[in-house]
């Protein structure tokens, strides 16, 4: 049990802000080395790319569970030409017997990018590289290999996937960054190495680092962990970033990390349904599919099995940004009415040797509850950066 909880601490830590005290610089050496095999020339090392059948091609079918019980199935079909490219890393999820993943594409990136990104396609050119992440065992320290080698590793890959997005695909097009987690601190690291108060910095419209903390002085919206890129406050505004931790209305945060150590610093919120503050109602898709030991969602109370991989289920969740002890926080609240026929309650809690482990709150499906305000957000950020343009 106690090498379960560590495990699960380590990847809170990644997740949501301890990084910010392990984080380490990538050797200059071992970047020169890595650009020097051109690594992400090999089209094999990215899970997606425009233009081919990969990853990305998932069904996203989706179940549109209204308040009076009735059915209705949304199809996915988006245009065929972006305007914008969309760059995503991905959280820890590698069962990899190693401290770094290998370059070994499994059902588990497959699964991930049918939760958070392949919907994307709908509003961006989906880049998504491979990287040798920190796997399960990494990160349990298991592996005899420090988190800080390790995290060596995998940040020098994600930027040299960066840098080669930029020199091969990017054509000077506005691009969002997405991440989720592990994925969201790698990002972090990336913005804050490669892209903050850089020349490039005018090309990002956005980035969405969902799943983990981002560190702000007390009542500001720009310093901290970032030294020019503002919180996003409103939905027209581009060059900015978006970071949230999702819990329960009922069961906040219980562990600040290491991200509000810095007298002065909270940890950021943005909502991204409602950017500029307040509660807001939630366009979710939810996977229909148990997660991570948890049990198999339940849409609807009289038994009706729903058949496609997500379901939506609109006026049921809303989502505020509010504060304790602990930092601040995106709350989740069930909006359940007695003469509802949905679900009074929703999956995606972490569940350790088979007990609910409230310190890591609805992490799981970060993405999942907000992936119809992103997409909104994102169309709107991309008209107010087309029209800067």
């Amino acid at each position: 049990m106690r090498k379960s909880l560590a495990l699960l601490a380590i990847l809170a830590c990644l997740g949501t802000g301890c990084a910010e005290a392990t984080r380490v610089e990538a050797p200059q050496a071992a970047a020169a080395s890595v650009a020097a095999q051109g690594l992400y020339a090999d089209a094999d090392k990215w899970l997606c790319l425009p233009g081919r059948k990969d990853t990305c091609d998932q069904d996203l079918t989706t179940t549109v569970v209204s308040a009076d019980g009735t059915l209705t199935r949304e199809m996915f079909d988006p245009a065929a030409d972006q305007p914008i490219d969309c760059f995503y890393i991905y959280p820890t999820l590698s069962l990899d017997q190693s401290g770094n993943a290998d370059w070994n594409e499994g059902p588990e990136e497959g699964r991930v990018i049918h939760q958070q990104l392949a919907r994307f396609a709908d509003v961006c050119k989906v880049y998504a590289p491979k990287y040798r992440q920190i796997t399960m065992l990494g990160v349990s320290g298991r592996s005899g290999e420090s988190v800080a080698d390790l995290y060596r590793v995998a940040i020098a890959d994600v930027k040299e996937a960066w840098n080669h997005y930029l020199a091969n695909y990017n054509n000077g097009r506005g691009v969002i960054l997405i991440g989720h987690s592990q994925g969201s601190r790698m990002l972090v690291n990336l913005i804050e190495d490669e892209i903050d108060g850089k020349p490039v910095q005018a090309r990002i419209i956005a980035a969405y680092l969902n799943g983990t903390s981002v560190v702000v002085p007390e009542g500001r919206d720009i310093g901290g962990t970032f030294k020019s890129m503002p919180l996003c406050r409103s939905a027209d505004q581009t060059q900015c970033i978006v970071a949230y931790r999702s819990f329960r209305a009922d069961n906040g945060p219980v562990n600040d990390y290491a991200a509000t150590q810095r007298p002065g610093m909270e940890i950021a919120c943005v909502n991204p349904a409602a950017p500029g503050g307040g509660k807001a109602m939630l366009h979710s898709y939810l996977t229909t599919d148990a997660l991570m030991g948890g049990p198999t969602p339940r849409f609807v109370t009289d038994g009706r099995a729903i058949e496609t991989p997500f379901a939506s289920v609109p006026g049921l969740l809303s989502g505020e940004c509010v504060s304790n002890e602990a930092g601040q926080y995106l709350a989740i609240s069930i909006n359940a009415d007695p003469s509802d026929p949905r679900t009074d309650d929703i999956t995606g809690d972490i569940y350790t040797d088979g007990k609910l482990n409230p310190a890591m709150g609805l992490h799981l499906i970060d993405i999942n509850l907000v992936m119809g305000n992103l997409l909104d957000l994102a169309r709107s950020q991309t008209r107010a950066y087309r029209a800067s343009r």
